[in-house]
Order: structure tokens, then sequence, then C-alpha cells
């Protein structure tokens, strides 16, 4: 994994954000806007079939009802050539103008989509259970998502992105639906497209594919802002965190995250309003963890170990004094399957 893996704080200001699902009346992309073209057509033939079919279907209903005075059947017609000719052709004229229109648009989209040799900038994109981790190469960049929410991706307008996809364990779907265009993401292959978005703003996005138990809160978004404000963000980004000293009379706790499921040990015991020092191993060889307590902050809120840590490396986090109880730790990466007890006494 690339340096500087966190969670992301872009310092700048949102666009409109749609709920996760919700098409958009017009595409954001270049590549988005074959889909909505191609649209109009698909609709005017389904309304067209559902009214001839439909109607024929009262009409029968209506000229062909039983009547009281109606004792026998009515004549019986068995085949008819002409009328099976032509409910055999016009389906078949459907079909062909629906295939010839999507063969056209498809080819435009793998097209626009066809990844040329000097794309402005290149992230690749790790789907895991049940989170994103986007990473900039060329800027040594990486965020991994946290919560329902997830991370935050920043792409410039106007300029050609690569996202290369990537899967550490199950098929997952990278799903924006703004961008009209979703691509898997497979375990043990790389698929990549690319991508120019026209407008600014903040787009929602999503796992598309049934992952597992935390593929609903699989979210993220994608911010697109100027090229200039991108090159500020990633300007501010780069900029070293600064981390405050443990205090003198902290207390120490080793803690390992085995895999998605596991936190060795899974119960803790801490002096009460005695700050902590978490000495943090990720021992798991695919997927980022960190440890979060709930409602350990001051304000009610929880604390969270920063920033995430990657597959087989360490981290040391600060916790706050805590008052005598019992907490729930967590994984904010997977916070539904790796959770334990902490007793502060």
């Amino acid at each position: 994994m690339l340096a500087g893996c966190a969670t992301q704080s872009t310092g700048l200001e949102p666009g409109s954000e749609p709920a996760p699902g919700i098409a958009p009346v017009t595409p954001v992309t270049a590549q988005g806007q074959f889909v909505a073209d191609f649209y109009p057509v698909l609709l005017a033939i389904a309304i067209g079939v559902f009214i001839i079919v439909e109607g024929l279907l009262i009409w029968m209903v209506l000229r062909y009802r039983r009547k009281p005075t109606d004792t026998e059947l009515p004549p019986q017609t068995h085949g008819h050539n002409l009328l099976e000719v032509i409910w055999t052709l016009i389906p078949a004229i459907i079909v062909t103008i629906l295939f010839v229109f999507t063969v056209s648009a498809l080819g435009n989209i793998e097209t626009a989509n066809n990844p040329n040799d000097n794309p402005a900038l290149t992230i690749d994109v790790t789907g895991f259970q049940w989170q994103w981790t986007f990473a900039y190469p060329a800027q040594k960049l990486s965020f991994t998502g946290t919560g329902k929410d997830g991370p935050v991706m920043v792409l410039p307008i106007n300029e050609t992105v690569r996202i290369r996809l990537h899967s550490s364990d199950v098929i997952h779907s990278f799903y924006v639906p703004q961008f009209d265009y979703k691509k898997d993401v497979v375990p043990g292959r790389v698929n990549q497209f690319d991508v120019l978005i026209q407008d600014i703003g903040t787009y929602s996005g999503q796992c598309a594919e049934f992952c597992g138990l935390g593929h609903a809160d699989m979210h993220f978004s994608v911010q697109a802002v100027s090229p200039s404000d991108f090159d500020a963000w990633v300007a501010q980004q780069q900029q070293p965190a600064s981390q405050a000293p443990a205090p003198s009379n902290s207390q120490t706790i080793t803690i390992n995250a085995v895999n998605f499921t596991t936190f060795d040990p899974p119960n803790l015991t801490a002096a009460a309003n005695v700050p902590i020092t978490f000495d943090f191993h990720n021992l798991d060889t695919s997927q980022p963890h960190n440890i979060a307590i709930e409602h350990a902050n001051p304000d009610g809120s929880d604390w969270a170990g920063l920033p995430i840590v990657q597959p087989g490396q360490s981290a040391t986090f600060q916790a706050p004094a805590l008052p005598a109880g019992t907490y729930t730790f967590y994984c904010q990466v997977h916070p539904t399957t790796m959770r334990g007890t902490l007793t502060v006494q």
C-alpha cells in the first residue's frame, strides 16, 4: 500500500449530494451522455409496445366478452398465417432496432472509456469487505473509508482520469449513478476505465454487487472540483500530519487485528481516568483496520484511532482517559463484524 493512508478531509466546499441509487436527470460525464442519448429511444419503444399490447387486451375484453344471450362458443380459428407473420415480424424489428442502438451506444462508451496513453490522473481503487481504498500513486496519497459514508475520491473536472479497480477478496462493483456507468471489481483481475467529469459537484457512489454482510454500508463519494482546486487539495493532503506525544502517565494496551471479524484479544481492561496508548498491529495480510471506542470522547461521540492501518503495518493511537464503565470498541472499516469489550475500572 502507498504511504499517507488516512481518512479524508477534502477541505473543499461540497456540491450537491444526491442520495445513493437515485439516477440523475442528466449525466455528469462525457461517457454517461451516450447512455442518456440511448434512453429516450428505449423508453419510446417500451411505451409503444405497452400501448399496443394493453390496447389489444382491452379491445379483446370488451369486444369478445360473453353476453347473457351467448349459449355457445363463438367460431374458433385454428391458426392464421398472416397474424403469425405479423406478431413474429414486429418483435423481430423491435429487437433489431434495439440491438443496433445498443451496439452503437456500447461502442461509443467503450471507446470513450478505453484507456489512452496519457491520462491526467490515475487512481487505484481497492474494494474489500466492506469498504474502499482510493490510492493516488503519482501523488503518494491513499485514503481508506470508515463508517457508512466511506472515503471521498477527489477528481478534477474536464481532465481524463483513469480508474483501476482491484479486489482483495470477493466481487464488488464500482457504481456512481451520475456517471451512468458501472464496472465490476473482480479479485485477481484489474478492470479499468477512463472518465471525464464535466460538472463540479459531489456524487454518491456505492458497491452494486452483493458482497456479504456489510454490503449495504459500502458507500463512497466522488467530489469533482476545478483543476486548480484539485492541485490545492493535493498539496494540503501531502502535508505531514502532526501527532501529539503520548501523555507521561498513559497506560499502554497492545491489540492485534487478525482478520475482518477478530481482534486479539477481544476483551480489554484499562484503568479509569488514565489516558490510553494503543499499540495496534494489523496482522491481516489483505485488509486495513483500526480501533475506535463508542462514546469515548468528552462530547459523547466515538473516539477513533487514525490513520487506518494498512495490512501488515502497526501504529500507535492515543485515546482519552475514560471514566469507569464498560465500552464497546470496534474497527471503523468493519464496524458490524469486528467488535470487542473494553472494561475500565
